[in-house]
């Protein structure tokens, strides 16, 4: 019986890699039939300029919490991309919510520590994906903002004025840059100065290597000179930038993968130990070291992993 579990628990994970390799399959060549940004998508649909910004900004966020102590939380929200709304929202957090209630409710029984238990996990279980979502977005964006300026740089030495060179990268890149910069050459077209169109992309991605291409812009708009030449060496500092952050976390790959392993060791080990001999704990479950033995185990494991973590992972 227990050969005939584990053999159904190595078809299930084989079976969960295969459905999530089809799935990368199908995205990515689903995203490369799609149009170049959302923003076109939406022009195509819709001759209206205006009202394409204006579905773009409703897109973002959550409205009626751009001020006060929401405006923080509303600001995280824009800057991982995603197109929702508050009901959606709260659908989604009540959903998880009676899910982990259910949850605790099997280990701790029904009663007010399981809702209490139950909603904290759907609020950290929310905050961890949009956290993920918003890193690796920003990361795209980081990633295509050399070509962008690129771009612009092509267009200011092909005689261009600088919003119309913006505004190619719009229409030339992908999302998310392509749609982040065609909303900000929007802004610029309906009466927003350049300098706070610029801060305002900045706040919706979130990179800080924008605030180098709003420094340089501005200082060049009060000084004068090539901005051309400006922004193709700092599209060259930010190539090297990254290739030196892909060489830290190649060298640090090993130290990554070590903590991997170490911290998801012992679990795998409980539970090999447990499908094999489910008896094997709880005979020593009832000695007075048992507990002291687990928290300490369990304390050691989080200070592994936290020194492990600042080895590993360091600005460049």
């Amino acid at each position: 019986m227990n050969q005939l579990a584990i053999f159904y628990l190595f078809t299930f994970a084989a079976v969960v890699l295969a459905v999530q390799a089809a799935y990368w399959s199908f995205s990515e060549r689903n995203r490369s039939r799609q149009a170049v940004n959302r923003r076109l998508v939406l022009a195509n649909a819709n001759e209206n300029a205006r009202e394409v910004f204006e579905k773009l900004r409703r897109e973002r966020g959550l409205a009626n919490l751009n001020e006060g102590r929401f405006g923080k939380i509303n600001e995280f929200i824009t800057q991982t991309g995603i197109r929702l709304d508050a009901r959606w929202l709260g659908v989604l957090a009540f959903a998880l919510s009676v899910f982990f209630f259910l949850a605790f409710a099997l280990l701790v029984g029904f009663g007010i520590i399981a809702l209490l238990l139950g909603m904290t996990a759907s609020a950290f279980v929310l905050a961890g994906w949009a956290t993920l979502v918003r890193r690796r977005r920003i990361a795209r964006f980081a990633q295509q903002l050399p070509d962008a300026i690129d771009v612009i740089v092509r267009g200011v030495k092909a005689g261009y004025p600088f919003t119309i060179a913006l505004s190619l990268v719009g229409k030339e890149m992908p999302d998310p840059v392509g749609s982040e910069f065609g909303l900000t050459t929007d802004e610029i077209s309906f009466g927003a100065n350049l300098g706070t169109a610029l801060e305002n992309l900045h706040r919706r991605v979130g990179e800080n290597e924008l605030l180098y291409l709003t420094m340089a812009i501005k200082v060049q708009a009060e000084t004068g000179g090539n901005l051309a030449e400006v922004l193709s060496r700092l599209a060259k500092l930010m190539r090297e930038r990254a290739m030196l952050g892909l060489k830290v976390r190649s060298l640090t790959a090993e130290g990554r993968i070590s903590a991997i392993v170490l911290s998801v060791f012992p679990f795998i080990l409980f539970g090999v130990v447990t499908l094999l001999k489910p008896d094997y704990y709880t005979s020593v479950s009832d000695s007075p070291a048992f507990m002291p033995a687990l928290i300490l185990g369990l304390a050691l494991l989080v200070i592994g992993n936290l020194i492990m973590y600042k080895m590993v992972n360091f600005r460049v």
